[in-house]
């Protein structure tokens, strides 16, 4: 599928192409992790810089990971080596897991060259990470044809996993 420019389709042209794209899932899984980080590290927080090092490690070794296992798979049900197609879309799936995964670090990042607190980076990567999860959740469900208000409760359900990720945290600290 091609891909409109954000300039000669416009941007609602570009957000609707991602998410017609098989990155959407990776996203939404990497965001998964992050938020995950993000609320393990938030009881003994180190410093803002070293949070966004341990987000962006942390997307780099799940992307390894997620590059290994479906080339790997992908060779095994093929029986055969990956062609160049399957390869580069394996490589975009694994890219949108490591984005999904680093996002957060983007507020650590403004928290360590002070443009924010600590806490705010932490709370800003939990919610939007929570919101971002939530949105896909309306966005697939009106995509796949559900009225609004079925696709309002899906969000909330598929944001429940960002919310009981969240919550567990709170129960265990």
């Amino acid at each position: 599928m091609a891909t409109p420019s954000v300039a000669g389709g416009g941007l609602r042209a570009a957000i609707a192409s991602h998410l017609d794209s098989r990155q959407v899932s990776r996203v939404v899984y990497g965001s998964i992790v992050g938020l995950a980080l993000v609320t393990a590290l938030e009881a003994h927080p180190p410093g803002p810089a070293v949070v966004a090092g341990l987000l962006a490690s942390t997307a780099l070794a799940v992307a390894l990971a997620e590059l290994y296992s479906e080339l790997l798979g992908t060779r095994v049900r093929l029986r055969r080596a990956v062609d160049a197609p399957r390869r580069r879309r394996i490589f975009a799936d694994v890219a949108a897991v490591a984005g999904g995964a680093a996002f957060p670090a983007v507020y650590f990042v403004l928290a360590a060259a002070g443009v924010m607190e600590a806490g705010t980076a932490f709370a800003l990567a939990k919610w939007s990470g929570l919101g971002l999860i939530a949105a896909y959740g309306f966005v697939a469900a009106r995509l796949g044809g559900t009225d609004v208000r079925g696709s309002v409760l899906q969000a909330l359900a598929v944001g429940a996993i960002g919310a009981l990720v969240i919550a567990l945290k709170a129960l265990v600290h």
